[in-house]
């Protein structure tokens, strides 16, 4: 078996050969092999990528933060739906106390009918409900990050709750007193727009272009992080080749197998 060299005892014992045939003016020239330019080839085309991947990432974070500008003539789509203090709370000495605590569990809700109605399938039959919102039940780190005070953390309880993403009990803190907060809808008014850049819009289009095109993003994706990215079953070949069973009757099925 003929030992393997590493690339760099290659270009020496290839330096040397040059230098016996046609002397030590010959370097200065930088010559290099077939396999050498093929080599560099490849490391140009890597490179590439992986400057694509930066150029890529940062034109994202110059478009986030163009920032807002007004929109002169407001226009409404759909309905919000968010918690508020209910009557009697928001008239007592306490409603600064539940304020402070809503502001931290609010959840804002969207939908295009004002009744917030989605359809559900029951027994078979499509009926319609109210589509369900609730409070914020922070994870345990995430209940540290909203800074409660001592009397604050009293009116929240425990619960553990399954959860699918993280195969187990996940510890939940659940306001105890939810009566306090009512749901209330509003008309979703949009009074403002994210500024857009064309030469940034543009410039993105023509990255997303050439590597999806030419199916480059899975060879990115392994040059940043050592790995190809799963893309389901799109690019496998056993998963396009059609069933010639799918959407046949069985009476068919037979009839062609007593043919055959």
């Amino acid at each position: 078996m003929a030992p393997k060299f590493s690339n760099a005892t290659n270009e020496i014992i290839m330096d040397t050969k040059l230098i016996q045939q046609y002397g030590e003016d010959i370097l200065c020239y930088r010559l290099r092999t077939a396999t050498q330019k093929k080599r560099m080839q490849y490391e140009d085309f890597n490179k590439r990528l992986i400057q694509l991947h930066k150029e890529e990432i940062s034109l994202y974070q110059h478009q986030s933060n163009l920032g807002w500008e007004p929109l002169y003539s407001p226009v409404q789509k759909g309905w919000k739906r968010f918690f508020v203090l209910g009557d009697d709370v928001s008239r007592s000495k306490h409603a600064e106390f539940f304020q402070n605590i809503l502001n931290k569990i609010n959840t804002y809700g969207w939908s295009h009918r004002k009744d917030f109605m989605i359809k559900k399938r029951s027994f078979g039959r499509k009926k319609y409900a109210v589509k369900p919102q609730k409070l914020l039940e922070p994870s345990e780190l995430h209940f540290a990050k909203l800074d409660f005070n001592d009397r604050e953390k009293q009116m929240f309880h425990e619960e553990f709750n399954y959860e699918k993403w993280n195969k187990g009990f996940v510890k939940k803190y659940v306001f105890s007193e939810q009566w306090r907060f009512v749901l209330r809808v509003k008309p979703n008014v949009i009074t403002k727009v994210k500024k857009r850049d064309e030469v940034i819009e543009s410039r993105l289009k023509w990255i997303d272009n050439y590597l999806e095109r030419n199916d480059y993003r899975k060879k990115q994706n392994w040059l940043l992080h050592g790995h190809y990215q799963w893309i389901g079953r799109k690019g496998f070949e056993k998963y396009n080749e059609e069933n010639p069973l799918e959407n046949k009757p069985i009476e068919r099925i037979l009839d062609e197998i007593i043919v055959l």
